[in-house]
């Protein structure tokens, strides 16, 4: 979701007790044995669940977690996230408030700590995964230019 030049993300701090157990460390290729803590940010998503489909699911993640409505307006990009399928929609008609709702107002906490954050293309380097940081630059570049008269 792009306003205003910005685009919403959820800034995360993540330390768990061993690297074993921690998705970060494995893809930041950590050492270990303990998890150092990571700071990094994602769009708001999650799973698509049996029978829904991902613009539905990229829709009721959003809502999930940031308690906001809206419509997918379209397919931007797909990929990998963690090893599983990533649908990236373009939300339009976007409505509410952004609050931490969901599974991470549950899990929140000085070892699991979310923050929805409206950022500018300057802030998107802690992104993951780091793959999206041109394709939403490219996106809120395109979205500040001005319309031209058709």
């Amino acid at each position: 979701m792009v306003e205003a030049g910005k685009v919403l993300v959820v800034k995360r701090y993540l330390r768990l007790g061993s690297s074993a157990e921690c998705v970060m460390c494995e893809y930041g290729d950590a050492p270990g044995p303990q998890c150092g803590g990571h700071q990094y940010a994602v769009l708001p998503g999650g799973h698509v669940e049996p029978g829904e489909s991902a613009a539905a699911a990229a829709i009721r993640e959003l809502n999930e977690e940031t308690t906001l409505t809206a419509t997918a307006a379209r397919l931007l990009w797909t990929g990998t996230h963690n090893g599983r399928p990533a649908y990236y929609f373009l939300a339009t008609d976007v409505s509410g408030v952004p609050r931490l709702s969901g599974d991470e107002a549950v899990e929140h906490c000085p070892t699991n700590h979310f923050e929805l954050r409206w950022v500018d293309a300057e802030d998107l380097d802690d992104i993951y995964p780091a793959d999206l940081q041109s394709r939403l630059t490219k996106l809120v570049e395109a979205g500040n230019q001005p319309r031209q008269a058709q």
